[in-house]
């Protein structure tokens, strides 16, 4: 069983907790991580787009000239698609990009970005993030406190609005809810940064079978 250690915001040893091995010595499987992000990413389009075919366009209901004798193809409509203003054939139409994907390959993605960063030395615990106000330069003095200088995802208990208003203006600095903790978030942040209160809740979502451990 790994042991990490804990810091307070000041980036002084407070303690240390056991991590659990099923969480944070998983296997690591990149290709899932393709599966999972792939699906997260497909769930996020609107599918909104569309264009109107033939049987859509107003107009068109009588034949723009005879059938025969005027040298021409014979045409029924001027909203056929060979027409300007005509109908589109074979165009984007409203439909849904999300599949599905099992709970258990989803929470197996997720350890296994987990362990990823426990193992590249890329995870900071503290005891507590709390802040006393809105304070953009506070969590500027934080993130430097701890050395976090890069892209960080960092994790939260609960709603804390100080904390996510706080940081909301940096860039490549994301908060996230332990519920809400994901493989996409995790992949495109260089360093985890997760309260000690989340860090029990996350591995209570993922220690199990993997049956209820997948993100959303």
């Amino acid at each position: 069983m790994a042991t990490i250690d804990v810091v307070n915001l000041e980036n002084k040893k407070a303690g240390s907790v056991d991590l659990s091995s099923a969480v944070f010595e998983a296997e690591v499987r990149p290709h899932l991580y393709h599966a999972e992000v792939r699906r997260q990413l497909a769930d996020r389009r609107a599918g909104t787009h569309s264009t109107r075919n033939r049987a859509l366009v107003s107009g068109g209901g009588a034949k723009p000239y005879r059938q025969k004798g005027t040298g021409r193809a014979r045409q029924g409509s001027i909203r056929a698609p060979q027409y300007a203003g005509g109908g589109i054939v074979f165009g984007p139409v409203p439909r849904g990009y999300s599949h599905k994907l099992p709970k258990k390959v989803r929470a197996a993605a997720l350890r296994s970005a987990l362990t990823e960063r426990l193992s590249a030395s890329a995870m900071t615990v503290v005891d507590d993030l709390q802040l006393d106000g809105y304070k953009t330069k506070r969590m500027v003095e934080i993130l430097g406190a701890l050395g976090l200088s890069g892209t960080t995802l960092i994790v939260i208990d609960e709603a804390n609005p100080m904390v996510e208003v706080s940081a909301r203006n940096l860039p490549g600095v994301s908060v996230v809810r332990a519920e809400g903790l994901n493989v996409y978030d995790l992949l495109r942040h260089g360093h985890l940064l997760i309260t000690k209160a989340a860090l029990a809740q996350v591995e209570k979502r993922l220690a199990g079978a993997g049956s209820e451990g997948a993100s959303r």
